[in-house]
C-alpha cells in the first residue's frame, strides 16, 4: 500500500481532497493530510511518503521549497503540484524536476484522482521485476557478491582491536572494491526470508539473488551498501551514506530505511510470493563493533520471527531491567506449579501458567539467555514426566526437546513445548485466545476510548508496533472490515449517543468524535446515517 500526503493551507480544499481519495482509493492508498508545509514535514520525518499532493503557494514555505525538503527525506517520492493559471510560470520550475507533475486547480477532482492513479502506475511499473535484472550486470555483481560475502563473514567472526582493524580494512576494502569507508561507522540490516521448507537449495539461491535485485532497485544513490548471506542463511546488508549525501538525509537514514524496507517487503511478496522480515541497527556502529551488533540483531530476530508477520524491528539497544525479571518471575516455583498441574491433569491451569512464564520471557526481548533458561527448565520438567509415566511411545517424536538450537526462533521453541504438552494432555487446542485477536481487541478498545484524537493508520501502527501497510491488511483479515470503516462506524455510533444530549452543540459533538471542521462532520454523519446531525437530533425529539 502506498502513502499519499495531501498538503494545502486552505482547510476546505484539504478536507475535500481527503474525502475524495478516501472514498475512491482507500484500498490502494493510506491517505494523510497536512494544513501547512511544517505539518507536512512532521509527516515526512515520521513515516515513508510515496506521493505528495500539494498546493504550490503556501504561507511560510512554498510548494517548491517543500519539494526540496521531500527530496531530503524520501528521494523516490512523487510530487503533484496544484496551481492556478496565474502561477504557471512558477509551476514551470517544478515540472523540470524528475518525478514531479502539476495540475490546475480548475481541472476538478476526477483529473486529480486520474493523475494520482497514473503516478501509482508509474511506481508499479518501475518496481516490476523485468526492469530490475540486467543479465550482464548480474554476473558481475554475483562474482563481487561471493568475494565480498566470504570476506565479511570472516570479519564478523574474528575480533580485532580498533587501531589494527582500521588500517587493515582500508587496504582490504580497496583490494576487494568494497564501496564502503573503513573510517566511517556502518549500519547493519539483517533480513530473514520465509519460504516453505521443501524449497530446494537452487530455488533459495535464486530467491536470494532476486531479493538482492529488489533491494538494489529501492536503494538510492545516497546509500552505499554491501550484501552477503550469513552462515545461518539470512541476508545481511552493511550500509553507509555516500560522501556527497546531505547531513539531513544522513540523520534521517534509519527512518528512511524503515519506510523503504516496507516497500521491499511488498515487492518481495508480490514478485516472489515470499515474505521477508528485517532487523535494523538503531544507529551506526564502528567497524570493531560490527560482530557485537550483528549478534544483537540475530538475538532480536530470534525473538520475533515465527510470528507469521513480516516485521521491521529496530535495535534500540535499550537496557532491560534484569532485576524486575528476577524478582517477578523466579523459575523454580513456576516449574513446581507447572509440574503439579501436569501431575493432576489440570490442563487449563497448566497452560495458563505456561503462557505466563513464556510470555514474560518473550517480553524481555533482549535477554535471550533468560529465554533459553526458561526453555530448558520447562523441557526438563516435561522430560521428567515423560519418563515417569512411560509416555515415550504415546506422544510421538520428541527428539528436539533437549535441542534448543534446532528451533528457528525462541517463539517456535516455546510453541514446540506447548505442542508436546498438548500431546501429553491429549488435548489438541488451548483455551487461550489467539494473540492476533487480542491485539485487534486492544486496537478496537483504543479507538473507542480516543475517538476525538488522531486515529490515522500511521499513529495506530506506531502505538502497536506494526508496519502501517501490514496493520491495514491484518485488521481487515481479523475483523472482517477495513480499519477506516470500523473507525467511521465507531464515530457515527458515538455521535448518535452524544446528539441525544441536548446541552451539546453540534460543533461540540464534532470535536468529541474527531472532526475539527463542523462541515466535514456534517458530511460524514449524513453519509453514515442519511440525515444531518440536526435532522437526527430533531427526529429523536419527535419520537420522544
Amino acid at each position: 500500500m502506498y502513502r499519499l500526503l495531501i498538503v494545502d493551507d486552505e482547510e476546505i480544499i484539504t478536507e475535500a481532497l481527503y474525502e475524495v481519495f478516501n472514498q475512491s482509493m482507500s484500498d490502494e492508498l493510506d491517505i494523510c493530510k497536512a494544513y501547512s508545509a511544517n505539518e507536512a514535514l512532521n509527516w515526512l520525518a515520521r513515516t515513508r511518503v510515496d506521493i505528495v499532493l500539494t498546493d504550490i503557494r503556501m504561507p511560510g514555505m512554498s510548494g517548491l521549497e517543500l519539494m526540496e525538503e521531500i527530496r531530503m527525506f524520501w528521494p523516490r517520492c512523487r510530487v503533484v503540484f496544484l496551481t492556478g493559471y496565474s502561477e504557471f510560470e512558477y509551476a514551470y520550475q517544478a515540472i523540470q524536476r524528475l518525478n514531479v507533475r502539476y495540475l490546475l486547480k480548475t481541472e476538478g477532482y476526477s483529473k486529480v484522482t486520474q493523475t494520482v492513479q497514473e503516478v501509482i502506475q508509474e511506481i508499479n511499473t518501475e518496481n516490476q521485476m523485468y526492469n530490475l535484472l540486467q543479465q550482464s550486470q548480474e554476473q558481475i555483481d554475483m562474482i563481487k557478491f561471493l568475494e565480498q560475502g566470504e570476506y565479511f563473514r570472516h570479519l564478523l567472526h574474528d575480533s580485532y582491536s580498533t587501531d589494527e582493524l582500521q588500517d587493515l580494512l582500508v587496504l582490504e576494502f580497496e583490494g576487494l572494491n568494497i564501496d564502503l569507508d573503513a573510517k566511517v561507522p556502518v549500519v547493519l540490516v539483517l533480513g530473514h526470508l520465509s519460504y516453505p521448507f521443501e524449497v530446494a537449495y537452487v530455488e533459495r539461491s535464486e530467491m536470494f539473488s532476486l531479493t538482492r535485485a529488489i533491494w538494489n532497485s529501492f536503494m538510492v544513490d545516497q546509500i552505499n551498501c554491501v550484501t552477503l548471506v550469513d552462515k545461518h542463511g539470512d541476508l545481511l546488508w552493511l550500509l553507509q551514506t555516500s560522501e556527497q549525501t546531505d547531513e539531513k538525509f544522513s540523520n534521517h537514514l534509519i527512518r528512511y530505511l524503515e519506510g523503504t524496507l516496507e516497500l521491499i517487503q511488498q515487492a518481495c511478496l508480490e514478485s516472489l510470493s515470499v515474505s521477508i522480515s528485517f532487523t535494523i541497527s538503531g544507529s551506526a556502529c564502528g567497524w570493531s563493533e560490527i560482530a557485537k551488533q550483528y549478534d544483537r540483531l540475530r538475538q532480536l530476530q530470534k525473538m520475533k520471527i515465527g510470528d507469521g508477520i513480516s516485521l521491521i524491528q529496530i535495535d534500540r539497544n535499550e537496557k532491560t531491567n534484569i532485576s524486575n525479571f528476577n524478582e517477578g518471575y523466579r523459575l523454580g516455583p513456576k516449574m513446581e506449579v507447572l509440574s503439579a498441574h501436569l501431575d493432576a491433569g489440570r490442563s487449563d491451569n497448566f497452560f495458563t501458567c505456561f503462557n505466563e512464564v513464556t510470555q514474560q520471557s518473550l517480553r524481555n526481548g533482549d535477554l535471550v539467555q533468560r529465554s533459553v533458561e526458561t526453555y530448558y527448565s520447562i523441557a526438563l520438567m516435561l522430560l521428567s514426566h515423560i519418563n515417569r509415566y512411560n509416555l515415550q511411545h504415546s506422544i510421538g517424536d520428541y527428539s528436539k526437546l533437549m535441542r534448543f538450537d534446532e528451533h528457528m526462533s525462541i517463539k517456535e521453541a516455546f510453541q514446540y513445548l506447548q505442542l508436546l504438552a498438548e500431546r501429553m494432555f491429549k488435548h489438541k487446542s488451548l483455551d487461550e485466545r489467539d494473540r492476533s485477536t487480542m491485539i485487534i481487541e486492544k486496537i478496537c478498545r483504543f479507538i473507542q476510548e480516543h475517538l476525538s484524537e488522531d486515529l490515522s493508520l500511521v499513529r495506530l501502527a506506531e502505538l502497536y508496533y506494526f508496519n502501517p501497510s501490514y496493520l491495514s491488511r491484518f485488521f481487515k483479515q481479523e475483523h472482517g472490515i477495513k480499519l477506516s470503516e470500523y473507525i467511521d462506524e465507531s464515530r457515527a455510533r458515538k455521535a448518535k449517543e452524544l446528539l441525544c444530549n441536548g446541552d451539546l452543540k453540534v460543533r461540540d459533538v464534532a470535536l468529541l468524535v474527531g472532526y475539527e471542521a463542523a462541515h466535514s462532520f456534517t458530511r460524514f454523519f449524513k453519509k453514515a446515517t442519511g440525515m444531518t446531525p440536526q435532522e437526527y437530533r430533531d427526529s429523536i425529539i419527535v419520537e420522544c
